[in-house]
C-alpha cells in the first residue's frame, strides 16, 4: 500500500489474477468510481508477494480467488488489515499507524522521489488535481526545502 497508494478496500479486493509478479503490477479491478487502473510495485513487494502466495497454497481456503486469506477460514477484511498493521508497527516502534496514513505517505515517497504529479493521480486513481494536493499538502514544506537544497540558489 506504501509503495502503490492504493486504498485498503482496492488492496483487499484484489484477486490471484489482478497480480502479475513478472510484470510488477497489480490491476485495481474495483477502483473508487468503479474505474479500473494498473498499480506497478518494486521487486522487494513482488518478492513478498511471492512468498505470500507459496505460503498461500497450504490455506485451507487456497483454492478460492481473493488473494489476502484471513486465518481461521475468516476473510481478511478491513479489521484485520488495520490490526495486523497497527501490531506491526507497534512492533517496530511506531505509533498510529493506520491503512490509510500509508496513502498518504506513497503520495508524499512518490513526489520526494521526483515523480511526477500527473504519473501519481494515475497511479493513485484520482481525476481532480485537489485530491493531489490533499494528500501531499502535510510534507510539501518538508519536499520544498529538499528541492530547493538540491537547486542550491544561493551558489548562482
Amino acid at each position: 500500500m506504501t509503495e502503490t497508494g492504493a486504498r485498503a478496500g482496492e488492496i483487499l479486493a484484489l484477486s490471484i489474477a489482478d497480480v502479475d509478479l513478472a510484470a510488477g503490477t497489480a490491476v485495481i479491478v474495483r477502483g473508487k468510481g468503479g474505474k479500473a487502473r494498473r498499480v506497478p510495485f518494486g521487486p522487494r513487494a513482488g518478492a513478498a508477494i511471492d512468498r505470500y502466495l507459496r505460503a498461500r497454497r497450504r490455506h485451507r481456503l487456497a483454492a478460492g480467488p481473493v488473494l489476502w486469506l484471513g486465518q481461521g477460514g475468516k476473510e481478511f477484511g478491513y479489521h484485520a488489515l488495520r490490526d495486523t498493521l497497527r501490531y506491526r508497527a507497534e512492533k517496530a516502534g511506531i505509533d498510529g499507524l493506520h491503512p490509510h496514513l500509508l496513502r498518504h505517505t506513497a503520495a508524499h515517497r512518490w513526489l520526494a522521489a521526483g515523480g511526477s504529479e500527473g504519473g501519481l493521480m494515475a497511479v493513485a486513481g484520482w481525476t481532480r488535481p485537489d485530491m493531489l494536493m490533499r494528500y501531499t499538502r502535510a510534507r510539501a514544506e518538508q519536499r520544498a526545502a529538499d528541492e530547493a537544497r538540491k537547486l542550491n540558489l544561493g551558489d548562482l
